[in-house]
């Protein structure tokens, strides 16, 4: 017997391919905290212990030249540029070794953070959750195949607002690398197509206010842009 839903089927969270017409199905966002030695010590975190993981809703996904509405509850919203690996295939307790099999493609993304209400998340010792998980918050770029550009494992990732130069590092200066990071997600869950990984911001990170024009890139990859009302 064919199953009919109560509701209309809400519309399935996408990020393009660049160059085509083709789009990569967006399944859940796990974003990888600490993973960038700069950014750790800029948030006064202790730099010793390793990044984990937290997650982002699929349908926070926003297209590059978005406008985003400043979220509710902050008055200190600030930008992470990153790394996006995209999945096209998984499974549990992945090997390193066969990791970057599992990688469809990479983009550039953006960890949009309420830092004031993640910070006072971790003093209460309470979730991330409405610091991190809110309408819009993980803009991304179009993605590029790993069969064209294969796995990048140096490039220069950077993030402008108004022009000004805001962060300014190397995908190289992680922590933990794409291989390495999708082995350790695989342990805490199975990963699976659909799949993205935020894996981390450089050093830079700040506040952005109404009006701002975001400008960001890795170099060879893709670059991002959108603005706040």
């Amino acid at each position: 017997m064919s199953t009919s839903f109560v509701i209309a089927p809400p519309a399935q969270p996408q990020i393009p391919v660049a160059g085509t017409t083709q789009a990569f199905p967006v399944r859940r966002i796990w974003c990888v905290g600490r993973n960038y030695l700069e950014h750790i010590r800029e948030l006064g975190n202790d730099e010793r212990q390793p990044p984990f993981f937290f997650a982002k809703h699929a349908d926070m996904v926003a297209a590059d030249g978005a406008v985003i509405p400043y979220p509710p509850l902050t008055k200190d919203m600030h930008h992470e540029v990153e790394l996006v690996v995209a999945l096209k295939s998984g499974g549990a307790d992945i090997d390193p070794s066969r990791a970057l099999d599992h990688v469809y493609g990479y983009g550039v993304g953006v960890d949009l953070t309420r830092r004031d209400l993640q910070m006072a998340s971790r003093k209460k010792e309470q979730p991330w959750e409405i610091g991190k998980s809110f309408d819009q918050g993980a803009p991304c770029g179009a993605l590029r195949p790993a069969a064209e550009i294969g796995h990048p494992d140096k490039a220069r990732i950077w993030l402008k607002v108004n022009g000004e130069m805001r962060q300014d590092g190397d995908i190289a200066q992680m922590i933990w690398n794409t291989a390495e990071i999708i082995a350790k997600l695989s342990q805490q869950v199975s990963v699976g197509a659909g799949d993205v990984i935020m894996t981390g911001t450089p050093a830079g990170v700040a506040a952005l206010a109404k009006g701002d024009a975001v400008a960001c890139g890795i170099d060879g990859i893709g670059t991002l842009n959108f603005s706040i009302k």
